[in-house]
This record gives structure tokens, C-alpha cells and sequence, in this order.
């Protein structure tokens, strides 16, 4: 390897994108294309590196199978970066082993982290826990290291894990700084800011007040029947009821949570799980009919009551009841959620990291779009929505998974 490759490979791992393309700008041989795309993807030209990387890929001979896996391997980091995440992993976890077995640790780590925070994006939090815990941290240079708290933590923050996140990142931000990367250092400090700000709100005795992910994390071992309306079901220590496919019956239980220690109104009732102004005889034979439903579904955690005014809740093992809430009302909360880290995103990412149908996500798209929440550039397939960040408070209820086993 000549010194102008040498300088510039040195210059990228810095974090320096524009040192090295002012070595090997002009140059058209495989490893100057390859350094060519990386250097463009630091800038954030990702269209441009992936092409870049392609080329190299091609210009590397057969027999140099470890720079074509590297190329792979940058590759599926781009695209990471560009969140295209339908991105085949068996590629990369071909490029991992090749890697390996001619003794490149570094990248081959490099390339299980990238597919850890693939799999952390789409929500796969047990699939990217059991890959993390295969690598040892202690044997990762320190920017790969960062990298690996940085994945650590969200695993923790998902999974409502505030203490276990906050040791991850302070370990994440211990090796961002040996790295000497300011990128890196940025990403570390903006994930460090989520632990600082709410998460959600409680919801009890008519008060209402902002928690923060380490109070979220404490309400989950409290005596309190827990009725979630970020997970849309309800627990308490022992058992978890998942109400998610039945929004009349969550909205009633959380109708009725909320008026806990007194009853709900029926037509207060009737208002917050059929969404009408005025209540007639049908309307209240169909509260029965649900109130019945929500009855046989709550039996392990809770009973419900008819009184003269309406319906009562009572925790059969709890303390008393709590309702945790999302930290913004929002409709498409969750696809927000997913747009706060300010890259662009398009449809079909979307809907794959949120588990939903493509053109279910588009049309919520528009919506926000027209609302003026979020905003697109590009066409057809090459279109990508972008928002700002959402000031205030932290997102990690909006993606998290359901709740730990009682």
C-alpha cells in the first residue's frame, strides 16, 4: 500500500473525511475508491459512497477477497447511515467471516456491530441482545468499543433499563474519547441527554407529572397497578395483559384508571371509547357488551363494577392504580419517534422498523407532512422524509419493547 492510501486510511479513521480525499480525490484504483466512498459517506454524500464503494468492490481482484469484504462492509454501514435497512445481512455476515478468518478482527466486529444496530432499529431488541453478548468489548479498539456501548445502551433504553444504559454510555463515552472522533463523541453526548430528559408522564389521583427513564424503571418494581398507554395494556408484578389489538377496551380501561378511586361516568365512558357527544340506549348496551369484554380480560389483575353513575375499577393484588402515558399526545407518535435522530428515512424503512404496512406508513407520512411536522425531498423511490428533533423530552417509551416478564 502506497503512502497517499496510507495517509488517507489514517485521516478517515480521525474522523478527518476531507484530509483524505485531498490525497486520493484524483485517483481511480480500487483502495482510492474505496477511501473515495468512505470519505463521501463521513460528509454525508451517501448516493455518492455507495456508488464509490460498489466500484471498488468491482476494481478488487477475486483473490483479494479481504478489501472486497471491507468494501461489503462499508457498504452495509452506508447504508445504515442512509436507513435503508432491507439491506440483505447475509452479506454481511459472509463479509464478517471472511474477515475473520484471515485474521481481521477489527472489521469483522465492526461488521456484527453494524447488524446489531440494524436489528436495534427494526425493533429485533432479542435477536441484536444475543449478537451483542458474543462480543467481548474488552478486545474492541476504542471506537468499535463506543460503538458497542452506544448498542448496549439502546438495548437498555428500550427494554426501560435506565441504570444498565447509563453504565453503557459512560463506558461509550470513556472510549469515544481515547477515539479522539468528534462524530462518535456528538452521538454518545445526544444519547446521554435522552437519560436527562422525560421519558413520560404518570397519570394518578387526578395529578399528572413528567417521569424520568430511571422513574419509569422504579414505577416497574412499585405495588401499582401499571395501566400502560405506551404499550396499551396494563400489569402489575406479577402479570401483564396486552390490550394492544383492542383500542375500545384500553380506552376504557384507561377511562376508568383515570377516575381510580372513584367511578368513571357512563357517558364520560362512552365519550373516550366510542368517540361520540351523545349517548342513547345503544350506545349504552354497547359499553355493556365491552365493559364485559374488558372484565374477562383484566380478571387476573384488576375487577370492575357497575355503579349508579357508572363503572368502578379496583387492583385485586396492586395498591393502587397508575396510568403512564406517552410524553406527547401525538397520533403517529411512534413514527416521530423513529424520525427524531434526524436522518433521512424513506417509507419502506419506516415500515419495516415499525413492523407495518408500507402504505399505512405512507399515509401517515402525508398526514404529518401536511401538518407540517415533517418534510420530504426527493421522488418516487429515491424520496426521504426528514424532521428536527423533538425538543423536551426523550423518546425511548415511543420504541421501546413490552414490558419484562412479571
Amino acid at each position: 500500500m502506497d503512502s497517499l492510501i496510507t495517509a488517507a486510511a489514517q485521516a478517515l479513521a480521525k474522523g478527518d473525511p476531507l484530509g483524505a480525499l485531498n490525497r486520493v480525490a484524483l485517483r481511480d484504483d480500487a483502495p482510492a475508491l474505496a477511501l473515495r466512498g468512505i470519505a463521501m459517506a463521513q460528509l454525508g454524500d451517501f448516493a455518492r459512497a455507495k456508488l464509490l464503494l460498489r466500484r471498488a468492490g468491482r476494481a478488487f481482484g477475486v483473490r483479494e477477497a479481504v478489501a472486497r469484504a471491507r468494501c461489503t462492509v462499508a457498504e452495509a454501514e452506508v447504508a445504515l447511515a442512509a436507513r435503508d435497512l432491507g439491506w440483505a445481512p447475509g452479506r454481511l455476515d459472509e463479509a464478517g467471516a471472511v474477515l475473520e478468518a484471515h485474521g481481521d478482527r477489527a472489521n469483522a466486529d465492526h461488521a456484527r456491530l453494524l447488524d446489531i444496530r440494524r436489528l436495534l432499529l427494526i425493533g429485533r431488541l432479542g435477536h441484536a441482545g444475543e449478537r451483542l453478548a458474543g462480543i467481548d468489548p474488552a478486545q474492541l479498539p476504542a471506537p468499535l468499543r463506543a460503538v458497542h456501548g452506544l448498542a448496549s445502551a439502546g438495548i437498555a433504553l428500550r427494554q426501560m433499563e435506565a441504570r444498565n444504559a447509563r453504565a453503557a454510555l459512560v463506558e461509550a463515552r470513556e472510549a469515544a474519547g481515547r477515539a479522539g472522533i468528534p462524530a462518535l463523541i456528538a452521538e454518545v453526548e445526544t444519547a446521554s441527554r435522552l437519560l436527562e430528559e422525560p421519558a413520560a408522564r404518570l397519570i394518578a389521583d387526578g395529578v399528572e407529572r413528567s417521569l424520568l427513564l430511571d422513574e419509569v424503571e422504579d414505577l416497574q418494581a412499585s405495588q401499582a397497578l401499571i395501566v400502560d398507554a405506551c404499550r396499551h395494556g396494563a400489569r402489575d408484578r406479577a402479570s401483564f395483559v396486552s390490550l394492544a389489538t383492542r383500542p375500545v377496551l384500553f380506552a376504557l380501561l384507561r377511562t376508568l384508571a383515570e377516575a381510580w378511586p372513584k367511578d368513571a361516568p357512563r357517558d364520560v365512558l362512552i365519550a373516550g371509547a366510542f368517540g361520540s357527544r351523545f349517548t342513547d340506549e345503544s350506545h349504552r348496551a354497547r359499553l355493556r357488551v365491552e365493559i364485559g369484554r374488558l372484565r374477562a380480560a383484566l380478571r387476573p389483575l384488576a375487577r370492575i363494577s357497575a355503579t349508579e353513575a357508572g363503572f368502578i375499577i379496583a387492583p385485586r393484588r396492586a395498591g393502587g392504580i397508575v396510568v403512564l402515558a406517552r410524553p406527547v399526545e401525538e397520533k403517529h407518535a411512534t413514527l416521530l419517534a423513529l424520525m427524531t435522530d434526524g436522518e433521512a428515512w424513506s417509507s419502506s424503512a419506516l415500515a419495516l422498523a415499525l413492523g407495518s404496512s408500507q402504505r399505512s406508513v405512507q399515509r401517515a407520512l402525508d398526514a404529518l407532512a401536511e401538518a407540517g411536522k415533517i418534510q420530504s425531498f426527493g421522488q418516487a423511490r429515491a424520496r426521504r422524509w426528514v424532521m428536527p428533533p423533538m425538543p423536551g423530552f426523550a423518546t425511548s417509551l415511543l420504541l421501546t419493547a413490552s414490558w419484562p416478564a412479571g
